[in-house]
């Protein structure tokens, strides 16, 4: 009997981390083939090529494709996501694979779920059925109803998903994956995350002493694509006030990140901050040990609401861009506002670390991903349930 070919596309740093342990086990089982698809952020030197290091040289990459338009603008997302299907219609005729798996809410990967199911290929996702903000909450519905099978990472999610008129037969609520990655880590050793900052980033060196030093992380959000500038700058304004050591990692490539990247500009370049290294993206070898150690997160960045409650470190949420997505007690909303951003995050260090919450999974995912891949009978006819 042939294998199953899965075919996995891995367009952002964080969508590697939270594969990994997929990868894995899919090479690992003898009924199934990895196809393995790179692309946006991943391959690109501006937002780190995080993939082209050792460990990424060695994965066995099957295409490797370009669909991003710079600019970060609204027309230039948009026209990246049509150069995305008609890449990948290319690669899916080629490869032919049995499934396709798409993660979370990018906004490339709907054009990856529309070239995949246009051309009958089953398509499983990966962390549907989340409310969040931005485009990404509309984004992630119109996957969930291209898809065939739902890998939800919350039990909340996987109710929602069935809700709207998926079979509960093709819902899987196995937890979210990059907790398998953080799981097998020694998150006490800052010793990776000390050498990396010798090695790569931008700014000063930050002393990285457990619970001293902030993690920041601010997406562009789409939806306010003219405010991110302002937006940033008070987070900035609120950094100013506080004065403590702290990694910030650069935004992603969403429409929007242009005016995130200027703010950070002008910030090294009038006040030259002496207390932040600034990195394009991290390993997860050493982001993991990072927000474990951290005194607090802050930003708008999903891992600041899931990864952060599964390893309990106090955290800040900014703005609108995670807007409804379940969180644990760990986590503060503040809106764009230096004093509430500044007062919420004194608060937060002051109480200081917060008991695991298992919300988004136990570090176990993949295994029950890959066993389902391996076994479910796949139809690419959907059926609404109501």
């Amino acid at each position: 009997m042939s294998k199953r070919k899965i075919c996995i596309v891995l367009t952002t740093r964080g969508n590697y981390a939270k594969m990994k342990s997929v990868i894995r086990g899919i090479q690992d089982h003898p009924d199934l083939e990895l196809q393995l698809v790179l692309g946006g952020m991943v391959v690109l030197e501006k937002y780190g090529r995080i993939l082209h290091g050792p460990e990424g040289q060695r994965l066995p990459v099957a295409r490797t494709i370009n669909f991003v338009i710079e600019g970060e603008s609204l027309s230039t997302m948009s026209k990246s996501a049509g150069l995305a299907m008609i890449e990948f219609s290319t690669v899916f005729d080629d490869l032919k694979p049995d499934v396709v798996v798409v993660i979370a809410d990018r906004f490339e990967c709907l054009p990856i779920a529309m070239a995949a199911a246009y051309m009958n290929i089953p398509v499983a996702h990966v962390e549907g059925g989340e409310v969040s903000g931005s485009i990404d909450e509309s984004i992630r519905h119109a996957i969930t109803k291209l898809a065939h099978v739902h890998f939800p990472a919350s039990r909340e999610a996987a109710e929602r998903i069935q809700r709207m008129g998926e079979d509960p037969a093709t819902v899987f609520a196995v937890g979210g994956t990059s907790m398998d990655a953080i799981r097998e880590l020694d998150l006490a050793d800052l010793e990776p995350v000390r050498r990396y900052q010798r090695d790569y980033g931008m700014g000063p060196l930050v002393d990285l002493v457990p619970g001293q030093y902030l993690v920041l992380i601010q997406h562009p959000v789409t939806t306010e694509y003219d405010e991110n500038l302002a937006h940033v700058r008070e987070t900035i304004a609120a950094l100013e006030r506080l004065r403590m050591p702290t990694v910030w990692i650069l935004p992603n490539m969403d429409a929007g990140s242009d005016g995130i990247n200027k703010g950070i500009r002008q910030f090294r370049e009038n006040q030259r901050p002496d207390y932040i290294h600034f990195f394009k993206s991290l390993p997860i070898e050493c982001y993991a040990p990072l927000m474990k150690n951290a005194a607090c997160m802050l930003g708008n960045s999903s891992s600041g609401i899931r990864e952060s409650a599964f390893l309990g470190t106090p955290s800040v949420n900014i703005g609108s861009r995670q807007h409804g997505r379940e969180r644990g007690h760990n986590v503060v909303d503040v809106d764009y506002a230096a004093a509430e951003i500044e007062a919420a995050v004194r608060r937060q260090v002051a109480h200081g670390r917060y008991e695991p919450d298992h919300l988004y999974g136990d570090g176990y995912a993949a295994e029950k991903i890959v066993r389902t891949l391996a076994e479910l009978r796949f139809t690419v006819q959907k059926t609404i349930t109501y």
